[in-house]
């Protein structure tokens, strides 16, 4: 099964595709984005579509009207969850989980372009990204505990240490406050701080999407595969990865490129 990007038709947020860059615009903005139970449900199978949408090859995710995401609606998912049975609730943070997976699983690299509010399930939209731009206004909250909640949330006690480390992911999920954005960049959050996060972090995506697409997906895997294997064993599996590329046309063309002192063009083969 293979997916036209140009003819997907999201109801809960937009969608823009060009140039092998599909955009993702969370489109809440009177409300500064937050997620419903059928938002967070459709960029579960969005994200899981991409694996078969290979005209695809790089995804922006920002928000629309200067933030990113507030996190789940306070009247949309907060209140009906205080009324959910112990099956139901289960039910949920299994699927909130499971759009982080899929944006894990994917193997398109994912940019976050954040500005303004990224807060609860945003802070976790753009921690589950590959590469992260904010502006100098971006303000970060793993706010979970402020609900009497933990921090342990959608892989957040797994993934926010091996970005900033163990302790400085232990303060704010602690306490659930603010990172700014001068913090979020010296901490290795951010990759950058623009003054316009979504230009930055479209010309990032189109050169990757000009880029050795099945290179980039093998990237992807392994760099969460590695977590778990010792390092003699995450070299036997990059050694075998590797090989399988050279075999490769992208490969080939590339010599037979730089060879002839051309740039060369990649079609994901």
């Amino acid at each position: 099964m293979t997916l036209d990007p140009a003819t997907l038709e999201p109801e809960h947020f937009l969608w823009a595709f060009a140039d092998g860059v599909a955009t993702i615009t969370l489109n809440r903005p009177d409300r500064k984005n937050p997620l419903t139970f059928d938002s967070y449900a459709e960029l579960r199978d969005t994200f899981r579509e991409l694996a078969f949408t290979p005209g695809v090859k790089a995804v922006v995710i920002t928000g629309a009207g200067g933030n990113f995401c507030s996190g789940g609606d306070v009247h949309e998912i907060i209140g009906p969850l205080t009324k959910m049975d112990a099956h139901g609730l289960l039910e949920f943070t299994t699927m909130t989980g499971d759009l982080v997976r899929a944006m894990r699983a994917c193997p398109q690299p994912v940019i976050a372009a954040v500005d303004g509010v990224c807060a609860g399930a945003g802070a976790i939209l753009a921690m589950a990204s590959d590469i992260r731009i904010a502006s100098n206004s971006a303000k970060t909250a793993f706010l979970f505990v402020r609900v009497g909640l933990s921090g342990a949330d959608m892989g957040a006690c797994a993934i926010l240490p091996r970005i900033i480390g163990h302790g400085r992911a232990a303060e704010l999920l602690f306490t659930g406050r603010s990172m700014s954005a001068s913090e979020g960049l010296a901490w290795g959050f951010w990759n950058q701080l623009s003054d316009d996060p979504l230009a930055a972090a479209l010309a990032i995506a189109e050169d990757l999407a000009r880029g050795p697409t099945k290179a980039h997906a093998t990237t992807k895997r392994l760099l969460d595969a590695e977590w778990h294997v010792s390092i003699d064993e995450a070299i036997t599996m990059e050694a075998e990865a590797q090989a399988e590329l050279m075999q490769t046309k992208d490969f080939h063309r590339a010599y037979e490129a730089f060879a002839n002192k051309r740039t060369p063009e990649f079609h994901g083969d």
